[in-house]
């Protein structure tokens, strides 16, 4: 994991070279409608009983059990931890959620899998996509508990949870349907994140949408964006800096790579 001071080196550098996020520049019809349309958030849509949970979380002071399956354990060492701090070191910023749901929105996905539920709230935007089911995988059993409370506070009822280790879940997911949205926020080491990755692969349409968490967050997961990125099945990928977006369009003869600013 970087340091505050190497991230905030690195996404100075990223700023400085990344398009506008206004699309001047950009030859492709495809980002360029990307960065017209689905980039601004345009905030027709309230999200205030989620947010008004993401508050109730971040003021929770009661403490759990945390069996930590990944390098969250090198940010929160201590496996009892109370759910504020569980919700400020691990919940996306409203910022991203908007944009992920907008992204399931404008692509018309309808089939969407999350590796690393945590308390629900990223989940609970997706959800928020009408005609939209979503799968999600969370490994810590107590932690999976709470954001199954909270789906129901919410009224969604069309997420499915599965809890466990991902190395023993993901597979028995994967069988059940083809997705067309994927967003992995678990783990946030190299191998996993490529093992989760080629995994995924036969389980993809052409269509489908990969949305890579945290993508800057340490050089080993740099290291594994890169490795994705060169994947000869990708034709698309797009770096926000704080996620990282890949497409399977054949539309797209040759392969691209855009690093706007977001």
């Amino acid at each position: 994991m970087y340091s505050t001071f190497q991230l905030f080196k690195k996404y100075l550098h990223y700023f400085l070279i990344a398009s506008n996020g206004k699309g001047h520049g950009v030859h492709s019809p495809f980002v360029f409608d990307f960065i017209k349309n689905v980039l601004p958030d345009k905030k027709e849509i309230s999200f205030k009983p989620i947010e008004e949970l993401r508050t109730s979380l971040l003021q929770n002071e009661t403490v759990i059990e945390v069996e930590d399956f990944g390098a969250g354990s090198v940010v929160m060492k201590n496996n009892k931890r109370k759910i504020r701090h569980i919700a400020a070191s691990s919940l996306k910023k409203p910022k991203y959620a908007r944009l992920l749901h907008r992204i399931i929105y404008y692509y018309k996905a309808t089939s969407v899998l999350e590796l690393g539920t945590s308390l629900g709230i990223t989940t609970a935007y997706m959800a928020s996509v009408s005609g939209v089911k979503v799968q999600t995988l969370e490994g810590a059993a107590n932690i999976a508990a709470i954001a199954d409370i909270n789906f129901n506070s919410l009224g969604l009822n069309n997420i499915n949870i599965t809890k466990g280790n991902f190395d023993q879940t993901l597979s028995s997911v994967l069988q059940h349907l083809k997705y067309d949205f994927i967003f992995i926020d678990g783990n946030h080491r190299k191998q996993p994140t490529l093992e989760y990755f080629n995994k995924m692969l036969p389980y993809i349409n052409e269509n489908t949408i990969i949305v890579f968490d945290d993508i800057h967050w340490s050089a080993e997961m740099e290291e594994a964006w890169d490795i994705i990125c060169k994947d000869e099945t990708i034709t698309l990928s797009i770096d926000l800096f704080f996620v990282g977006i890949i497409f399977f369009r054949k539309e797209f003869k040759v392969k691209q790579h855009f690093c706007i600013r977001f």
